[in-house]
């Protein structure tokens, strides 16, 4: 595959931009936009329950990419719903299973904000026992503590990729841990999706949420995983159109109940994002002919080429391992992260600067202001990674 030929795909680097905030949002490829407009221009209706053919076609189109999803990550069509991100599939589940006093959920302290604050709020709400697993001090979470807090653990919630340190979690053997503890297992896949090879059967994770706009799609889309064993298991987190058979009454028009639609459709309320659910699936295509193999290579070199140039300028520190995926953050001494990511974009150079909604791993890690964070995707160069080091360095020289 060729990078100049992919980074043609994407009008919005026909610039000097130089594109380093992919863990936040992604660049969007021309073939998803046209797969977006030409659901407008050809068939835009709504989708399910009409019986005219612009709503026929829309519904194939729509139904289509729960294949596509599936086949991505390994699981059956009807074990895919679509949401808006990946928050709110998180959310679907700490909302949807029933939580009560002393239930025990484990987590980590490394965990993006939306798979931290919905366990936090169960134990403000309802008093469950949430279990905080801390890491070391590269950020990374001894396999041994999911071992030792599994045990009579409901649910256990992980991230598969930190959004801050790009490190890898060993996702499937804290699959094999919750299995061996009859525990639920959810998984954070916000970061992991549009980079590597995810197959939810050999992690054993019962969920697995993910976004659109980090994996070539839009925004405004993502979807979550449901192992058809739970499903039943999960309340919707809205009722509306689309989620039941209809709605119960007597003889006496006393309404009293409703009975759910089988998944997926009972956690899909109202009209769904119709045009964002086609893009993803455009997404998923386009993904697929690069080929993940190959994007797993591509982004170790430049992870490995940056993290070599990095630990050769006096004064930056570097944080995680190197057992990670192109997500890097970073620290200039005596410069804070705000004002070095915006010396790095007067160079045209997009960067991300802040604490990255990950408030428990920064306290962890007593990091005060935050890092600047640089992540790449599939049309990042070795030249841009070549000018950001060489921008870093006077940026480094000046201040330090």
């Amino acid at each position: 595959m060729n990078v100049q030929k992919i980074r043609g795909d994407f009008p919005i680097l026909d610039g000097e931009i130089i594109y380093f905030d992919n863990a936040a949002t992604s660049l969007t490829p021309k073939q998803v936009v046209l797969a977006e407009m030409e659901y407008y221009e050809k068939f835009n209706a709504n989708i399910h329950r009409g019986v005219h053919e612009l709503s026929q076609i829309a519904s194939e189109h729509y139904e289509l990419v729960y294949k596509k999803v599936s086949g991505l990550i390994n699981s059956k069509p009807g074990e895919i719903a679509f949401t808006k991100n990946t928050t709110e599939g998180i959310n679907l589940v700490a909302s949807g299973l029933n939580f009560k006093k002393g239930d025990k959920v484990v987590v980590t302290a490394v965990e993006h904000h939306s798979n931290f604050l919905p366990w936090l709020r169960l134990k403000k709400k309802f008093n469950i026992n949430l279990e905080i697993l801390m890491p070391e001090p590269d950020g990374t979470i001894n396999i041994s503590d999911f071992e030792k807090a599994a045990k009579d653990a409901k649910l256990i919630a992980s991230t598969h990729v930190s959004n801050v340190l790009g490190i890898i979690f060993p996702v499937h053997e804290i699959g094999r841990i919750a299995e061996e503890n009859n525990s639920l297992f959810l998984v954070d896949a916000a970061q992991s999706i549009p980079h590597l090879k995810v197959d939810v059967k050999k992690i054993k994770c019962d969920f697995l949420a993910f976004s659109g706009h980090k994996m070539l799609g839009p925004t405004g889309v993502g979807g979550i995983y449901i192992n058809g064993d739970v499903a039943e298991e999960i309340e919707p987190l809205e009722l509306g159109g689309g989620t039941t058979r209809g709605v119960e009454c007597d003889e006496n028009l006393n309404f009293t109940g409703y009975k759910f639609k089988p998944p997926p459709l009972r956690f899909e309320a109202g009209t769904p994002p119709i045009a964002q659910v086609i893009g993803l699936g455009a997404a998923i295509d386009y993904l697929n002919e690069v080929g993940f193999d190959w994007i797993e290579k591509h982004e170790r070199k430049l992870t490995e080429f940056t993290l070599n140039a990095l630990d050769e300028i006096e004064n930056v520190t570097v944080y995680g391992t190197r057992n990670r995926i192109g997500v890097i953050s970073f620290n200039i001494k005596n410069l804070n992260p705000h004002d070095a990511a915006s010396m790095l974009s007067n160079e045209n150079i997009v960067a991300r600067s802040g604490f990255h909604c990950c408030a428990p791993l920064m306290k962890t890690l007593k990091i005060d202001k935050g890092t600047v964070r640089v992540s790449f995707y599939i049309y990042n160069t070795i030249s841009d990674v070549e000018k950001f080091i060489s921008v870093v360095n006077k940026i480094a020289g000046k201040f330090c």
